[in-house]
């Protein structure tokens, strides 16, 4: 049964999307930079260049993106976070994510969004996943 909501694909009612940082590594962003399929989709969206307000879906949830990373010069390697209202900022050092074996498959950062014009912090988080070595891990 396929249940749509502002064409999102929802789950069927009383289950729940709970992957754990491990799931989502291996299960999802893996296989997604290997063109393989997904075994639940998740949508892309510009997160990193948009307002969180305006980001799809319903804002009193939680919400889960694939995004395109773009960086913020030409021939750099920092990553843009910056919104027409504000930007995206660490909130702190990387979190390790190991599989089963203690093996690093990658990291998990979290930021919170801050306003431009105020240069105030707001309730808006996210957490970006990185691969270690996107060819080595296993799916």
């Amino acid at each position: 049964m396929d249940f749509r909501l502002n064409d999102f694909l929802q789950m069927n009612p009383g289950f729940r999307f709970e992957p754990t940082d491990q799931e989502l590594m291996v299960h999802y962003l893996q296989p997604k930079i290997q063109s393989l399929p997904l075994p639940y989709p998740i949508p892309e969206a510009d997160v990193c260049g948009s307002d969180p307000w305006n980001i799809p879906g319903d804002s009193q949830e939680e919400r889960y993106f694939l995004c395109p990373v773009e960086t913020k010069y030409p021939n750099g390697t920092r990553t843009n976070r910056t919104t027409p209202s504000g930007r995206w900022k660490p909130t702190n050092a990387s979190k390790q994510v190991v599989d089963s074996e203690n093996k690093h498959l990658g990291t998990k950062k979290t930021f919170v969004f801050y306003m431009s014009k105020p240069g105030s912090k707001t309730d808006w988080f996210m957490h970006e996943y990185k691969l270690a070595n996107p060819i080595q891990v296993r799916v």
